[in-house]
């Protein structure tokens, strides 16, 4: 189930990857042909987007590799990783597009560029808003860090063409302001989503987890017919995997193959209501 999943978050990356070669393309050649700086600048965006969509994919496929000798567990946190290697590709682009605002604001551009490349522009952020959407959509169903950090890169490629929509208007129109401020309100959006995939990575990279989540965990062990009480419990994630550690007690009375039989039904229940497939119950006799 788990390489079945990653290979369906790999589908996404792929989307990702041939959307943003065929938009850098079409970005760098109509900004050229319509003199628009705006479309140049997000076109060659477009191409480090790509980078960090690459990351993303040999993170799945790493997270793919069957556990071996020094790697008990399997090396699912691959994914994790490779969340991490984009949200920081992620914040080197917001800080660059807000560099290139400031340098803008400074020195306004002297040239007009076509009004066409403004609907290129437009065209590229609706087309790749409908990448975001599919790949959001699709990181939930497969609950993929990667794939939804590949979706928060397609969101903020959608609304760095925006940037360059209202940019171009702006020079046509003699507002040449107009460009770096957006492109400055782009920018800290940009390193906002990063900052949040950043930390979600580093929270799972150092085995934290949702306390509430966590209880919520814990009153359905300590519900479970034969259980007294729940005496620890941990839980981990690793790529899309939960990993949950508990110590239940149970009577004294019951036989070895009773207390089996209620850590069974406990993995059934955590299965069935939490997608939970990695459960370690330790029985303590009471």
């Amino acid at each position: 189930m788990e390489n079945t999943n990653l290979k369906k978050a790999e589908k996404g990356v792929w989307i990702s990857i041939a959307a943003y070669v065929f938009l850098s393309t079409v970005k760098l050649i109509s900004g050229y042909m319509g003199n628009s700086d705006a479309l140049k600048a997000d076109g060659l965006n477009n191409l480090t987007d790509v980078i960090a969509s690459v990351t993303v994919l040999v993170g799945l496929r790493f997270a793919q590799k069957p556990a071996d000798e020094n790697h008990k567990y399997g090396h699912t946190r691959a994914e994790t990783i490779a969340s991490l290697i984009a949200s920081i590709i992620m914040f080197t682009v917001g800080i660059q597009v807000i560099v290139d605002a400031f340098n803008n604001l400074r020195s306004p551009a002297e040239t007009t560029p076509q009004l066409f490349t403004a609907f290129v522009a437009l065209f590229c952020a609706i087309f790749m808003f409908f990448v975001y959407r599919y790949n959001r959509n699709l990181s939930k169903k497969l609950e993929s860090k990667a794939l939804y950090a590949a979706s928060q890169d397609n969101r903020s490629d959608a609304l760095v063409s925006i940037g360059a929509v209202i940019g171009i208007v702006g020079a046509y129109l003699g507002w040449g302001f107009l460009d770096p401020i957006v492109a400055g309100i782009v920018g800290l959006i940009i390193i906002h989503t990063a900052y949040g995939i950043f930390k979600e990575a580093v929270h799972d990279l150092t085995d934290g987890y949702d306390a509430e989540k966590l209880k919520e965990i814990e009153e359905t062990i300590k519900n479970t017919p034969g259980v007294t009480f729940v005496k620890d419990i941990k839980a981990r994630v690793s790529g899309n995997q939960t990993t949950v550690d508990a110590i239940v007690f149970v009577k004294s009375t019951l036989s070895v193959v009773e207390g089996h039989g209620i850590t069974d039904k406990i993995e059934e229940r955590l299965r069935d209501m939490y997608n939970i497939e990695r459960v370690h119950i330790h029985i303590e006799p009471q």
